[in-house]
């Protein structure tokens, strides 16, 4: 398992645990309403989005056969994400007791986490396109089909 594969599935386990934290302290402190963007956010982008992360870090490359296109791009995605969201949570944290720097802090932390998941789209696009492009490539090796046709109308014949 690579080693960003790894980290976004730890990092969800983390949130997963600090958000049920939150739900459950919410639960018996009514008065901690105000964080509730706090606990929606653990569980939404820190356990189920970096949930989904690592494993498609880890299952597109084999569904595709082909290597993920930018390994180092995926490690700085732990990052982004994980600090995005820290900062994300922590200014949601402090809008919620009035404290200075709430705005600075949510803003900054969104863009991170944003940033994250466009790199994480393009880095899964871009590996699914190679395999595209090796498919076509192969089949018009082969001659049997052009190389304009794309691996899923072959295998609807």
């Amino acid at each position: 398992m690579d080693p960003f594969v790894r980290a976004f599935l730890k990092a969800s386990l983390a949130w997963l645990a600090i958000g049920t934290s939150v739900g459950v302290a919410m639960a018996f402190a009514p008065a901690l309403v105000g964080w509730r963007p706090v606990h929606l956010h653990t569980l939404l982008l820190g356990f189920v989005a970096m949930m989904i992360f690592g494993v498609a870090y880890h299952v597109i490359p084999r569904f595709t056969g082909m290597p993920l296109r930018r390994p180092r791009a995926a490690g700085v995605h732990v990052w982004l994400a994980n600090v995005g969201l820290l900062l994300l949570v922590a200014g949601f944290a402090m809008r919620a007791h009035a404290i200075a720097g709430a705005p600075l802090a949510m803003t900054s932390g969104g863009l991170l986490s944003a940033l994250g998941a466009y790199l994480f789209a393009v880095n899964i696009w871009r590996t699914i396109d190679t395999a595209v492009a090796r498919d076509r490539a192969r089949a018009a090796q082969a001659g049997s089909v052009s190389p304009a046709r794309s691996s899923m109308q072959i295998l609807q014949q």
